[in-house]
């Protein structure tokens, strides 16, 4: 894969150089996500996978539109064998386009549902007194953490393999960190030590506002998925039943509609829109959700 990646950059490489800051969305999330890849070799990388894309699907789409034409008229399967190969293409540039924002949400969710108990933790190990460094290698060492303890881990790199000092350390971690929350604590880490300040009641005060806050959103949601059980409940069991009940009386008086069957346009809605519609809201509230 890298040797791909390598041939993509060595293709494309001077096309992102010239054109690269039309990618400003790309080029701000990366970091963000943990993608190991640098901005050249990933802009390369999506621009070599579409065209391969692109020339896989015309070639192959034609040969199964003529093998096997399914009953389609010739104009419809020319128009397809044109669409598909460019909606595959677009929709495999759009798919690592958005990648790396995608990535960084879920990262940036998993740190604000971890915050407060990594805060709380952290507030305990100091009041034993022990330097920064050792509260960062522990908090790193619990994988229940999630990315808060890979953010600790690269802090404790930055020291231990970069020979950067604590502060310098957390500082290079916040400037990529996908959390505004975390960035925040990590600035004001940095902020309370280099000003003298007592770090203990600092984590012990954002610990307990960490806590209210994800306490306050916790409850939030769950107050909100009443009105999504209702939703769901009125337009996507309730409405599909009159639907279906609806196209079966109008099947009696009237076969077709619009020159389409009513079967046709039954089986439509059973096999179509009914699980589409699901599916939306799946991911709606899969985009929602609070980690708990």
């Amino acid at each position: 894969m890298s040797e791909l990646r390598g041939f993509a950059t060595v293709l494309f490489g001077g096309l992102v150089d010239k054109y690269g800051d039309q990618f400003v969305f790309i080029r701000d999330n990366l970091p963000a996500s943990n993608i190991n890849v640098p901005f050249r070799t990933y802009i390369s990388w999506t621009i070599f996978v579409t065209l391969v894309s692109f020339v896989i699907s015309a070639v192959v789409t034609p040969i199964v539109l003529t093998v096997n034409g399914f009953g389609i008229p010739l104009v419809i399967r020319v128009v397809m064998m044109v669409l598909i190969p460019v909606i595959i293409a677009a929709s495999t540039f759009l798919y690592f386009f958005f990648y790396p924002a995608q990535v960084a949400g879920s990262r940036r969710k998993n740190m604000e549902s971890n915050l407060p108990f990594a805060l709380t933790h952290m507030g305990a190990v100091a009041e034993s007194g022990v330097p920064p460094y050792v509260i960062f290698k522990l908090i790193g060492e619990f994988d229940e953490y999630g990315e808060i303890a890979k953010e600790m881990r690269k802090i404790v790199k930055n020291i231990d393999t970069f020979g950067l000092d604590p502060l310098s350390a957390v500082k290079e971690v916040a400037k990529k960190t996908p959390s505004q929350d975390f960035k925040q604590i990590l600035m004001g880490f940095v902020t309370t030590t280099e000003s003298g300040g007592d770090l203990r009641l600092f984590l012990k005060s954002t610990s307990e506002q960490a806590l209210f806050n994800w306490r306050i959103k916790r409850q939030r949601f769950l107050e909100q998925l009443s009105m999504y059980a209702e939703f769901y409940t009125g337009v996507l069991i309730a409405a599909p039943l009159f639907l279906i009940s609806l196209f079966a009386v109008m099947a009696l008086i009237q076969p077709n509609l619009g020159g389409i069957n009513i079967l046709t346009l039954s089986q439509m809605s059973i096999y179509g829109l009914i699980p589409l519609t699901n599916i939306v809201f799946l991911i709606f509230l899969k985009g929602v959700e609070v980690e708990i």
